[in-house]
């Protein structure tokens, strides 16, 4: 029997886990979030102790136990190669780098992390990290590094906007700025190598861990900072179907307008549903309705879904992902 969309609901990480967060995910999205200080809302997670779960409390390790492959899809295997986020920087995040597949496998025994952003909520002026301006060699950022705040004159800065996407690949320096909220698709891993942290201390005047060796290890001097073209896919009475990535560890399309959109699934792997303002998940018999900033895991082999409503964003994995 195909199964239904398990709207999801997530873990937090929060308080000295994330010293830079704040309350939006509260504020604007209704989120029971647990500090007012929580940064990430781990919407579809199976990370170790950081599990998403169903209505019911069952995580997402215990329903892909449960469901096999009619959940993860024929093609997809264990463990989970996605997690998503929902991330609130009231403050910057630290100046940080994740390796690829073959450095965290052999450094850490776990998956590399690429990622990529999409913009919610951005406040007048607000910028990301991403990348290191040209004429940097490694040996000068690693002195830069070393005399703490120095290193910000290598930092590029992008100004960005609700609406703008981002992709970094595995090696890109980088980091969220403050003033804010996005939509964080990666890798299933939590393997970050800090450079800097702004200077920050907590309440005893200790700063957090830095990474430095790791960090200058991975990182790319070529990445060079742009901004993500949607490709139009399809428009008609139904809705706007746009393309927004096709990389090599997921895809992300963005569904807008949708009145009666058919949402596409596959016997071959699992979807993320994302709605950026409220809508209706429509089944055969009822509607599941999806708040702002709900997620819904789409099962491979799911009941058919027709999508009401205005924004929404449709992540899935690459075919053979996992081990």
């Amino acid at each position: 029997m195909s199964l239904k969309p398990i709207v999801m609901t997530p873990a937090y990480r929060y308080g000295a886990m994330t010293p830079w967060g704040g309350d939006t995910l509260k504020t604007v999205y209704g989120k029971d979030i647990p500090d007012e200080r929580t940064g990430e809302a781990l919407e579809f997670s199976a990370l170790p102790g950081l599990n998403s779960t169903d209505a019911e409390g069952r995580t997402l390790t215990e329903l892909i136990a449960q469901h096999g492959a009619a959940l993860l899809g024929t093609q997809i295997h264990e463990p989970v190669p996605l997690l998503l986020k929902l991330i609130d920087a009231r403050q910057n995040l630290s100046v940080q780098v994740h390796p690829n597949d073959e450095y965290a496998a052999k450094a850490e025994h776990k998956f590399g992390k690429t990622e990529a952003w999409f913009i919610l909520h951005a406040e007048p002026g607000a910028k990301l990290v991403y990348g290191i301006r040209p004429g940097y060699d490694l040996a000068a950022l690693r002195a830069l590094c070393e005399r703490g705040a120095a290193v910000e004159e290598a930092l590029n800065f992008l100004p960005v906007k609700a609406g703008d996407a981002v992709y970094i690949p595995a090696g890109t320096v980088h980091a969220i700025g403050a003033g804010i909220v996005l939509y964080e698709i990666q890798q299933s891993s939590n393997v970050t190598y800090r450079f800097y942290d702004w200077d920050r201390k907590d309440k005893y005047g200790r700063g957090r861990e830095l990474h430095l060796d790791k960090a200058l290890d991975v990182t790319r001097l070529d990445v060079e900072p742009q901004l993500i073209e949607a490709e139009l896919v399809g428009l008609n009475a139904q809705g706007t179907f746009e393309r927004v990535l096709n990389t090599e560890y997921f895809v992300v399309d963005r569904l807008t307008r949708c009145a009666d959109m058919q949402l596409i699934t596959d016997l071959r792997r699992f979807g993320i549903l994302t709605a950026l303002e409220d809508g209706v998940m429509e089944l055969p018999g009822e509607g599941i309705p999806l708040k702002a900033g709900q997620t819904a895991a789409i099962p491979a082999d799911c009941v058919p879904v027709r999508l009401r409503g205005e924004r929404f964003l449709y992540a899935y994995p690459q075919l053979g992902l996992g081990k």
